[in-house]
């Protein structure tokens, strides 16, 4: 797995980016290219004409993406709007979801299962991240180091290209990523992947919490943020963030739908396993008596429900596969990665700081 250290500032973090992983950066357009066209028949001059209308909006939350997108682009020879696209493919799925005069039902997403629980001497964060196979060469290890700031360093796996994902920095503060499929956009607001990056730039949980909901998130999606102090679980639609908290065992489980209630909210069907996989995962982490980063990978390698389950396959009418799985320790500051379904895995990295 290719990991791509970027230190200095967003331009000089971007420009390394971009040079280092030009190949999965160009496999990441070719891929959500031919996607979006067989999709929603969407030309990629259609994409980029979507993906402008970003460009004021984050420059007025926070300049310094723009200018590490402008880094990317410059240093894997492609254009600007090609990885502002990257960055907003959720947005731009949104936007084809949210239009009612159009067949949105095979507009794709990627799903995923996540678990964080607080005990006395451990907190946990993890996830299966799940999206088609032939999106697998094209993610990275992206390290950060913003040179000459206060800002923590962060490591965490991502599409080449897009500059937040899923993963920790050095202050211990975490966060997974969990699709959710509504009705709604607002540009004015963090596009999802932006604001994974923004809670992975916070000092501790509270201020990523804080800094989320101050801004709002453009459309649906569900965030697990944690820390030392334990997980909270922010509920993002394009009107409002919501939280929920830890159960009485520490726990915060979570799928690809909503579980507060949404009266305002029109959430059709989408992924019908979703509800499944949250039952199961809360099922065989009830009674997980001190867990461990073992105890926690077996969890993830479950097949019930096959194939569409935690451990999931690209197989028949399942049009995903568990691409990754991630396991966070923030009190020692570390993380174990594994690459491929947990129960067929192709290579494991440990980051840590």
């Amino acid at each position: 797995m290719l990991e791509v250290r970027c230190s200095g500032t967003p331009y000089e973090i971007g420009l390394t980016h971009g040079k280092l992983a030009k190949e999965q950066v160009d496999g990441s357009l070719d891929f959500y290219k031919q996607l979006l066209w067989e999709s929603a028949s969407m030309r990629w001059e259609q994409v980029l004409q979507e993906a402008s209308k970003y460009i004021e909006p984050l420059k007025n939350i926070e300049p310094r993406y723009v200018e590490e997108i402008r880094g990317i682009a410059d240093g894997a020879g492609v254009s600007f709007l090609d990885i502002l696209a990257l960055n907003v493919r959720s947005e731009i799925n949104f936007g084809l979801f949210s239009d009612k005069s159009k067949d949105s039902t095979e507009y794709p997403s990627d799903g995923c299962t996540s678990f964080s629980v607080l005990t006395k001497s451990e907190s946990f964060l993890c996830q299966n991240w799940d999206w088609r196979a032939e999106q697998t060469p094209n993610l990275i290890v992206y390290h950060i180091s913003h040179t000459g700031t206060d800002i923590p360093d962060i490591s965490m796996v991502t599409e080449a290209g897009i500059i937040g994902k899923i993963g920790f920095n050095s202050n211990g503060v975490g966060v997974c990523l969990n699709a959710i499929r509504c009705r709604g956009l607002d540009r004015t607001k963090l596009p999802v992947h932006i604001a994974l990056r923004a809670a992975m730039e916070a000092k501790s949980r509270n201020e990523a919490v804080k800094r989320i909901k101050s801004v709002g998130v453009a459309g649906g999606g569900h965030l697990l943020v944690s820390d030392a102090t334990g997980p909270v679980s922010l509920e993002c639609t394009s009107s409002w963030v919501k939280e929920l908290a830890m159960d009485e065992k520490g726990r915060i489980c979570h799928s690809n739908h909503l579980i507060l209630d949404h009266p305002d909210i029109d959430e059709p069907g989408w992924l019908k396993d979703s509800p499944a996989r949250l039952a199961r995962m809360r099922a065989l982490t009830a009674d997980l008596q001190d867990p461990t980063v073992d105890k926690i990978f077996e969890v993830f390698k479950d097949t019930e429900g096959y194939p569409s389950s935690i451990c999931r396959k690209q197989e028949g009418e399942c049009r995903s596969q568990t691409l990754f799985n991630i396991i966070m320790d923030l009190k020692n500051k570390k993380a174990q990665v594994t690459f491929g379904r947990p129960t067929e895995y192709s290579e494991r990295l440990v980051l840590a700081f």
